[in-house]
């Protein structure tokens, strides 16, 4: 990852959101209530979903591996972003700053595909539940989890050594709390057309072939609940899949603001919606499938109050 541009710029300066010291203490704080929150939450989905022998299905398989993500994406960003605030040394080497945007395009990508699997899960358990056990049989699920994590893994390490290419021998001053890939590019004293065209092609096949998922198998599931006879019956179809549904909005939504748009347009207000994405959503999944999930409740109260629980209920 040392590209021929490291003699030009051997470090960057993450400058966050504010250079304001009063809103710098704010936004340390806000990061690291939300930080706290997100690593609890996302563990805590982890332990119940590995503890509980009734959640192990594939559909709290992909649960497990999206909250995990979650994990990774967040600590790959927010603790840099804490000691940033706090420091006054503000550099990123060039190595660090592509190290975190690597992370930064794998997770993202495995998010996409993850939310892809989950809505074909739901799909089979809906619309074909007679073939559910084998059509999502465990080991066809650690297949397709395979082929995330390993799909993901490549698609960070391709647009990673694309930037690599570029020469960045002007301003160093990042004014955002990570290593983004619109932001490096905008830094760019060289042409950044082939990358940005390149970026913009491969995102649009990786993102909307999985989205294009989603919507087909939502557009089934649905008009398989409105077949359904009986309203209670309809109702718990419905909420299995309300939480993806939530989830996929807030994520889709985020992402498309940030990156449907030419690389000249971007601003401050972009660097809000990769915040949203970045951080928010991350934070919020727990609390998404959890609010409504019987089977999570009773999961977590399991971990978190054992025998005492079990009395409870």
């Amino acid at each position: 990852m040392h590209g021929g541009n490291q003699s030009e710029t051997s470090e960057f300066l993450l400058l966050g959101l504010s250079e304001s010291p009063k809103e710098q203490r704010i936004l340390f704080w806000m990061f690291l209530s939300m930080y706290v929150v997100t690593v609890v939450g996302n563990v805590l989905i982890i332990l119940a979903i590995s503890i509980d022998p009734h959640l192990h299905t594939p559909m709290y398989l992909l649960l497990a591996n999206l909250s995990l993500t979650d994990l990774f994406f967040v600590t790959n960003t927010i603790p840099n972003t804490l000691v940033n605030i706090q420091s006054q040394n503000k550099a990123i080497s060039y190595a660090g700053c592509l190290t975190q945007l690597y992370f930064l395009v794998s997770l993202v990508t495995l998010d996409n595909f993850i939310l892809a699997t989950m809505a074909y899960d739901r799909y089979v358990a809906i619309c074909r539940p007679l073939y559910y056990v084998t059509a999502m049989n465990p080991g066809l699920c650690i297949l397709l989890l395979t082929l995330c994590w390993g799909l993901s893994v490549l698609y960070g390490l391709f647009l990673t050594l694309f930037v690599t290419k570029v020469t960045f021998c002007g301003s160093r001053k990042i004014h955002y709390i990570f290593c983004e890939m619109y932001v490096l590019l905008r830094l760019a004293c060289s042409n950044t057309q082939i990358i940005h065209t390149v970026q913009i092609t491969t995102g649009c096949f990786i993102f909307f072939t999985p989205l294009g998922i989603m919507i087909m198998s939502y557009v089934w599931i649905v008009r398989a609940i409105l077949r359904i006879p009986s309203a209670s019956s309809k109702y718990k179809a419905f909420s299995t899949c309300a939480s993806h549904l939530a989830v996929v909005s807030l994520f889709y939504g985020t992402l498309g603001m940030v990156y449907l748009q030419p690389l000249q347009t971007y601003s401050m207000k972009d660097s809000v919606a990769t915040v949203m994405y970045a951080v928010v959503t991350p934070m919020m999944n727990p609390f998404i499938y959890s609010l409504r999930n019987k089977d999570m409740h009773g999961a977590l109260g399991r971990l978190l109050l054992g025998k005492a629980f079990q009395r409870f209920t």
